[in-house]
């Protein structure tokens, strides 16, 4: 309630040609990051049933806002930080439908990209894998996929897989399982029948386990990068240079006794926050600079440059297979986080995608990395004169950057105009 007669006075002391030469903004996400950043360009908070420039909102508010019923049509001078309908990228059953579209259609096309190579599986058994776009564990949406992975399953009994409830983040039930009996009685306990003719009316992801990840110091790890997209229709995307890895609390152990215990298996801050030998000084997280040089230093420069590009070239790709079906609206700009695991062959895999990132700084250099993504994203969403204009070329200079670096631009690739940092890091397979 004060923070609402703080907005209501600090808009009634201004005169109103004051408040038309101010940018104003509103935010669903009352965060020092945030608010500090906007304050400091000069910009007004106003409540989001007032005139805004600028909504840093929730992804329902979003939706809102463009769905059909609430009537309420954008300005040139508004911008607002999702896509519509985003969670084409974020839903964990979207996300995979869509890069399998995006593999056959190319497969359809001819296209050398889709080339597929014959893989020998430590079992013996032999699979079809996509050359360059293996990114994503083989997953099956349940309960519309279970009898093909049952098929799956039976290849390689024994095998781990992980269960996530399609709609949900940090951690919230996820399981593994090791045993089709396991997730027969999970269904059985959770009602939630596996046939598909029988319905549900919650859809799960179950994916192939990464059971050999990179370890560092023992424990798993995987990375946080963050990305963000101006325009999906021609598609614009730049990456953030300062992610970081998330550990573990306690070290890796592939036995079935350690099956349930989710300290081993899940990176989520969320979940390892509670465990015992979590600590806040580094929230078990490192640099992605430090890691960087980490890998250098055990296991040599030029693999580790491969690695980076190919983490670059995945982000790429999934970014690609969601382009066609995403509503490109102009006033729309979205960072999203990618969580990516690194297997001991240092190859990486695309685990999920988040719309909303947490900006909740669990330690100070947390604080200052996120207080910089936010700084850096609005200087390249909003064009040069600091005013939110939907009608821009969404191309900004070089120092407009910061600390982001342009993974593609089409628009620029089309018209063979490539800035020098354009070329320094779009370093993809041909």
């Amino acid at each position: 309630m004060a923070l609402e007669n703080k907005k209501a006075s600090a808009s009634k002391n201004l005169t109103v040609p004051e408040r038309e030469k101010r940018v104003t903004y509103c935010t669903d996400l009352e965060k020092s990051v945030i608010m500090t950043n906007f304050e400091r360009r000069g910009w007004l908070q106003v409540g989001p049933e007032d005139e805004w420039n600028f909504y840093w909102s929730f992804t329902t508010n979003c939706r809102n806002i463009f769905s059909i019923e609430s009537g309420y049509r954008m300005s040139d001078n508004q911008m607002i930080n999702h896509f519509p309908n985003h969670y084409e990228l974020s839903r964990k059953d979207l996300l995979v439908k869509n890069i399998k579209r995006y593999r056959k259609e190319l497969e359809r096309e001819g296209n050398p990209l889709a080339e597929k190579t014959e893989v020998t599986l430590p079992n013996g058994l032999t699979v079809t894998r996509y050359v360059h776009l293996d990114f994503i564990p083989v997953t099956y949406v349940l309960p519309a996929d279970y009898n093909m992975f049952v098929e799956e399953y039976r290849k390689s009994p024994q095998s781990t897989w992980i269960m996530k409830p399609c709609g949900k983040s940090q951690g919230a039930g996820i399981f593994l399982i090791n045993k089709l009996s396991k997730l027969k009685k999970w269904s059985r306990e959770a009602k939630a029948p596996l046939h598909p003719q029988m319905g549900s009316k919650e859809c799960y992801v179950i994916s192939r386990y990464i059971d050999n990840p990179l370890l560092i110091g023992g424990k798993k790890f995987d990375l946080r990068l963050y990305v963000l997209v101006t325009s999906f229709r021609p598609l614009k995307a730049y990456l953030f240079q300062h992610g970081f890895c998330r550990f573990c609390t306690v070290k890796y152990d592939t036995s079935v006794t350690e099956l349930d215990n989710m300290y081993v298996h899940l990176t989520n801050v969320s979940v390892q926050k509670h465990g015992g030998d979590y600590n806040s000084l580094h929230g078990g997280k490192m640099s992605i600079q430090n890691f960087r040089l980490y890998l250098e230093g055990t296991r040599g420069r030029s693999v580790t440059e491969k690695l980076f590009a190919e983490m670059q070239w995945l982000i790429v790709h999934s970014l690609k297979a969601v382009a066609p079906v995403m509503a490109n609206d102009r006033h729309c700009f979205e960072c999203y986080g990618y969580d990516i695991i690194i297997d001991n062959a240092l190859k990486p895999w695309l685990i999920e995608v988040n719309a909303s990132p947490s900006l909740q700084s669990t330690t100070h250099n947390d604080r200052i990395l996120k207080y910089k993504l936010i700084d850096n994203i609005v200087s390249v969403v909003v064009p040069s004169g600091g005013i939110p204009d939907a009608r821009w070329n969404k191309i900004p200079s070089e120092n407009a950057l910061g600390d982001f670096d342009l993974l593609i631009d089409e628009e620029l690739i089309e018209r063979e105009d490539v800035n020098s940092r354009y070329y320094r890091y779009h370093k993809f397979k041909q």
